[in-house]
């Protein structure tokens, strides 16, 4: 399954990277000298491109295909089981009890016993 994951990765990533080269390298609508001044689109609605040519049918192609992965690794991933932590894998080391006749009491500081309460006049 892990190598099933990967491969629809990899699939992902290269076809937004073929996605990306396509879209720089088609010609804009608007790119001609003429476009500017008003002359290079008819009164269709999407202007006088015609037909599609064969990068923003390859460009359709790609999207497609990134689509799709993008789906199956949604559903991979929602379908994936639910991996242990860092700490779950860690040797669990049990100590001892310590009696109560080790136990070292801590060093009190001096406010505590008193003699800082009484202050002389």
């Amino acid at each position: 399954m892990q190598n099933f994951f990967t491969a629809v990765v990899v699939v992902q990533v290269l076809s937004a990277l073929v996605i990306i080269g396509l879209v720089l390298l088609q010609h804009g609508k608007g790119a001609d000298m003429g476009a500017s001044f008003g002359s290079g689109a008819s009164g269709s609605l999407f202007g006088a491109t015609g037909s599609s040519n064969f990068l923003s049918k390859s460009t359709g192609v790609a999207a497609s295909i990134f689509f799709a992965a993008t789906l199956a690794l949604a559903y991979i991933g929602s379908n994936r089981a639910v991996s242990v932590g860092v700490m779950d894998n860690l040797s669990v080391m049990k100590v001892a009890p310590a009696s109560a006749s080790s136990v070292v009491p801590a060093a009190v500081p001096a406010s505590a016993t008193g003699q800082a309460s009484q202050i002389p006049k």
